[in-house]
């Protein structure tokens, strides 16, 4: 006997959780987009494999700086007068780059709280079935509408947990990235004042 295509397969589960399986299937699509996001960004950021040693190398010599650490040196430095040049450039990258970050971060975690509010709402309306097809009595249709029921209230429920239990640990990395990623800032922030220093005024 052969077996369905996958996608076969996947169409007939979103089918048989009712409605309710499509706009989760939708906020899964949704959601594993914003993530992915994030991930790329923090990914060609190249902050975490750039050691303190490698920051105050690349800060004394800009040029040979790589990657969006060495677009952020060079820019911290590019055109200053003063320390109080210094400190606006990184207050402009902050505001530049954070706010939008925690605006990704803020709508995963919306999408993956309401993965399993939208179970929930598939699971009532299941039970709703249910109950529906035990009013009618014990004939063969009524058994299927029951068994239909019962599968839809179950599916919905499985694919909201399945969304939103790894939701939430991705959503914890990448707050943690934005941590560390603010963290860095300060650092680099820190080496550059501390180079700049003796040769610009404050």
């Amino acid at each position: 006997m052969n077996e369905k295509p996958y996608l076969e397969q996947a169409t007939e589960i979103i089918a048989s959780g009712g409605w309710v399986m499509i706009p989760l299937f939708l906020l899964g699509l949704l959601a594993f987009y914003v993530a992915a996001r994030l991930f790329l960004y923090f990914r060609r950021g190249n902050f975490r494999k750039t050691s303190i040693e490698q920051c105050e190398d690349w800060v004394k010599d800009a040029d040979h700086a790589k990657g969006q650490v060495g677009e952020i040196i060079r820019y911290s430095q590019d055109g200053i007068d003063s320390l109080d040049d210094i400190q606006d450039r990184f207050a402009e990258i902050r505001t530049a780059e954070v706010p939008r970050l925690n605006q990704n971060i803020t709508m995963l975690t919306i999408l993956v709280n309401a993965a399993p509010l939208l179970g929930l709402l598939g699971t009532v309306l299941g039970m709703l079935r249910t109950f529906y097809g035990i009013s009618l009595g014990g004939s063969e249709s009524t058994t299927n509408i029951v068994a239909s029921g019962i599968h839809e209230a179950l599916i919905t429920t499985q694919m909201g947990l399945c969304l939103a239990i790894p939701g939430y640990f991705i959503t914890y990395f990448l707050r943690q990235k934005i941590i560390d990623f603010e963290g860095f800032l300060v650092r680099l922030e820190s080496i550059t004042l501390q180079e700049f220093r003796g040769k610009v005024t404050s």
